[in-house]
């Protein structure tokens, strides 16, 4: 906290954040600041995604609201599960980062589930009767969220990037929103 201040006072930062930190440990930070006469974080990162929700709604941003932090999310696509490109029952397409033996380990052992594979499938099909892509409605949807302040995009091509920035244009009817939340719901953690 103090190196942080000390990084402020000294001109060589403006202000600072956390990253995959929890809700309580947020909240820690800003008590300890406080008690210290340092400046708080300001700003949250978290993975957040419709196949990565629970921590994010349950916890962290009920937290990050009531201190007044930002929340710049990550991993909006999944690591490319939410594109849409890896179907179920098919190996990943030649070439994509699924098919990287060195960069998949993430990707397959938090979203390439066949139940998650054909969720992606149905967000297609709902982006393309928008006229949109998978990897826009998905973008949109963390956009959607209050808390979300923004998200961080990962493109390997500047066509990529300026497909996904469209996200932030992307208007859908009220029932494709309930519809990803049909779909994507965070199950009861009381529920048997």
């Amino acid at each position: 906290m103090r190196a942080m201040e000390d990084l402020i006072r000294n001109g060589k930062v403006l202000y600072w954040g956390v990253s995959e930190w929890a809700g309580w440990q947020i909240m820690e930070a800003v008590k300890v600041a406080e008690q210290l006469g340092c400046r708080p974080p300001v700003s949250n990162q978290p993975r957040y995604s419709l196949l990565w929700r629970r921590r994010c709604e349950e916890e962290v941003f009920p937290c990050t609201k009531q201190l007044g932090l930002g929340n710049v999310v990550f991993s909006p696509l999944a690591h490319g599960v939410l594109t849409g490109k890896y179907l179920p029952g098919q190996p990943p397409p030649e070439g994509s980062r699924g098919a990287d033996d060195s960069k998949n380990s993430i990707m397959n052992t938090l979203y390439c589930g066949e139940e998650s594979l054909r969720k992606a499938q149905q967000v297609a099909a709902l982006a393309q009767g928008l006229g949109a892509t998978a990897a826009q409605l998905s973008i949109a949807w963390c956009l959607r969220n209050p808390a979300v302040t923004s998200v961080i995009l990962g493109a390997n091509r500047v066509e990529h990037l300026e497909s996904n920035l469209a996200a932030a244009d992307l208007q859908a009817p009220d029932d494709v929103w309930a519809e990803l939340e049909r779909l994507f719901a965070v199950p009861d953690p009381g529920a048997p």
